[in-house]
């Protein structure tokens, strides 16, 4: 099993970033795929998720509005195009699956994942 984080960067206020995280290793369509961050000295929140069964899509309020996860499941890949980011979206992002019930849960809490990817660090300066 992997789950690949990818496009994270440095951006002004303000500014875009796409996170891509491709999964391999599992059953895509029986899985949410979400995305988590973790600012320094910060606990790990759960950001949005998106359940690859029916493609419904969750949002944490800190990122309704700003924040878009999609999923391509020809390529197995999920992706969150962040808008309008803000110093405090600073955070490592990680990406995770949890089969597909838990996907609304999954902004709520980490226990429903099954997988988890490596971060990729998005900075954000003011």
């Amino acid at each position: 099993v992997q789950l690949q984080a990818s496009g994270g960067g440095l951006v002004q206020a303000g500014g875009s970033l796409r996170l891509s995280c491709a999964a391999s290793g599992f059953t895509f369509d029986d899985y949410a795929i979400g995305w988590f961050r973790q600012a320094p000295g910060k606990d790990r929140e759960g950001v949005s998720s998106i359940a690859n069964s029916d493609g419904n899509t969750y949002y944490a309020d800190s990122v309704k509005g700003r924040f878009t996860i999609s999923s391509d499941n020809a390529k197995n890949t999920v992706y969150l195009q962040m808008n309008d980011l803000k110093p405090e979206d600073t955070a490592a992002y990680y990406c995770a699956a949890a089969r597909n019930a838990w996907g609304s849960l999954m902004i709520l809490t980490s226990d429903v994942v099954d997988y988890w990817g490596q971060g990729t660090q998005v900075t954000v300066s003011s």
